[in-house]
């Protein structure tokens, strides 16, 4: 089942009398199951690309279809409803909320659309125990380390049981060690679960866990490759 279609989409960007075009007509298919890295330059469009896909932002022109839903043509609610529903985020600065633990943090998505209590306990515990961290459920932010927590990023991106999570350089801010920690682990979850996983980066080191690499260049796909991981 295809998960992810964009159809000829631009992004312009207005700034007083100026204008930047972000993506210049990009059209890419993003099967269920799919492990891909959108590949390039800083400016190239990569984020930009993730934010449509995500519901963040709409296309200046083209359409976005998630799961064969035309989500383009969607106002901030109905948006809003597709990301809580559908499409998990895991972002550069980790974005957890400092005063809670772990497991608060990985519950709160599970909070906000109303799971009952017995539920929300067993879900965030199988997704600590799969990330690894179930011994630092009780930490806050503060008490991890950038690897922790950007695993507990993971966890929490998962909580709903999404189809589709989108990454935006998820190892910039780690060191090398930690950075394939995140890879390996958001790798297996993608293996065990079928969930869709697409992620942006420029680091060779992430790239080549990619099974699939989308390259843009100011706004357009010049590449699009499927191949076997090489880690």
């Amino acid at each position: 089942m295809e998960v992810t279609r964009v159809e000829n989409v631009t992004r312009v960007y207005k700034t007083g009398q100026l204008e930047t075009q972000a993506l210049r007509g990009v059209s890419i298919s993003i099967e269920n199951g799919e492990f891909t890295a959108l590949v390039g330059p800083s400016g190239s469009g990569k984020t930009t690309l993730l934010q449509l896909i995500g519901c963040l932002d709409q296309p200046s022109s083209g359409k976005v279809f998630i799961n064969n839903k035309d989500v383009s043509t969607l106002n901030r609610n109905q948006r809003a409803d597709m990301r809580r529903g559908t499409i998990g985020f895991i972002f550069q600065f980790f974005a957890l909320i400092p005063t809670l633990s772990a497991y608060e943090n990985v519950e709160m998505p599970l909070l906000l659309t109303g799971t009952g209590t017995a539920e929300r306990r067993q879900r965030v515990t199988e997704l600590l125990e799969a990330v690894g961290l179930a011994d630092r459920a009780q930490h806050r932010p503060d008490q991890l380390s950038g690897g922790e927590q950007q695993r507990v990023a993971v966890a929490r991106s998962l909580a709903t049981k999404p189809s589709l999570i989108l990454a935006d350089e998820p190892t910039a801010n780690l060191d090398t060690p930690n950075g394939k920690a995140v890879m390996e682990t958001m790798t297996r979850l993608n293996q065990e679960t079928g969930v869709t996983f697409v992620f942006a980066t420029h680091d060779p080191r992430v790239i080549q866990y990619a099974r699939r690499t989308i390259t843009l260049r100011d706004g357009l796909v010049v590449d699009n490759h499927i191949g076997e991981a090489t880690v």
